[in-house]
C-alpha cells in the first residue's frame, strides 16, 4: 500500500506521479517557445505516460510524438506513432531531425557507462533540444526495487534479496542468473555523471523531503 502511494507511476494520486507532473512543466515551457509544427522523439516512452501527464492539451496542435522502444508500443492516439529502435544507435534519424528529444527514466536502463554515453551522444545528435530525466543514484530509496540503499549493496546480496523477496516492481526471481540480469540491468547516475554526458545542459534537481530524488538535463 505504501509503495502504491509513494512510487506507483500508474496511480495518478501517487507522489511519483505528482513529482513527474511538476518536472513535466519544464517540457511544457520548452514547447511553448517553439513554433508549430513540433516533432518530439520519446526514447523509451509510452502513450500512457503522455496521457497521465495531461498532454491532451497538445493533441491537434501540430505536435507529432514518435515513441522509440526496443519492443513496439501499441498506440491509437492522434499525433503518435510507435517504432522499434535502440536509443544508443539511431542511424534512421538525421542530425537535428527532431525539435525535442524526450526521455524519462530510460538512460539508467541502457547498460554500461559506454552505453549511456552512446545514448547521450545520439540524443544530442538527433535533437535540437532535449529533456532527459533519470533518478539520482544517491537518493536513499532505490526507485526500481524500492529498497533502502539497494544500489550500494554488493551485487551478490542484491541478487540474493531478489531471489527471495518481491522488491518494488521486480517479483521474486529464484533463478540466480535471471536475478543477476535484473539487478545489473540498471545503472543509476550521479549528478556529475549526468553533467558529463550532457555538458551544455541545464540540470534541474527534483527534490522530495529535501533530498534530490532525480535530475533533468535539458536545453531551454
Amino acid at each position: 500500500m505504501l509503495q502504491k502511494h509513494l512510487a506507483d507511476n500508474t496511480n495518478e494520486h501517487s507522489i511519483a506521479v505528482r513529482l513527474r507532473r511538476e518536472r513535466f512543466k519544464i517540457l511544457i515551457n520548452m514547447l511553448n517557445t517553439l513554433p508549430h509544427p513540433i516533432s518530439i522523439l520519446d526514447i523509451g516512452g509510452t502513450a500512457g505516460y503522455w496521457e497521465m501527464m495531461g498532454a491532451k492539451r497538445f493533441w491537434g496542435n501540430e505536435i507529432q510524438i514518435t515513441l522509440l522502444n526496443v519492443e513496439v508500443q501499441s498506440v491509437s492516439l492522434p499525433g503518435f506513432r510507435a517504432i522499434t529502435g535502440d536509443g544508443r544507435s539511431m542511424p534512421q534519424f538525421v542530425n537535428g531531425q527532431f525539435d525535442v528529444v524526450f526521455s524519462n527514466s530510460t538512460i539508467e536502463h541502457v547498460g554500461s557507462v559506454a552505453d549511456q554515453r552512446q545514448m547521450a551522444e545520439e540524443v544530442r545528435r538527433v535533437g535540437r533540444r532535449y529533456y532527459v530525466q533519470t533518478p539520482n543514484r544517491y537518493f536513499p530509496i532505490e526507485p526500481h526495487f524500492v529498497f533502502p540503499f539497494f544500489q550500494f549493496l554488493p551485487i551478490a546480496l542484491r541478487v540474493w534479496l531478489l531471489q527471495h523477496f518481491n522488491l518494488g516492481w521486480h517479483p521474486k526471481t529464484p533463478d540466480r542468473q535471471r536475478a543477476l540480469s535484473e539487478v545489473t540491468s540498471i545503472r543509476l547516475l550521479t549528478k556529475a555523471e549526468l553533467h558529463h554526458l550532457f555538458p551544455n545542459a541545464t540540470l534541474f534537481e527534483e527534490k522530495f523531503l529535501g533530498l534530490v530524488k532525480s535530475f533533468v538535463a535539458y536545453t531551454p
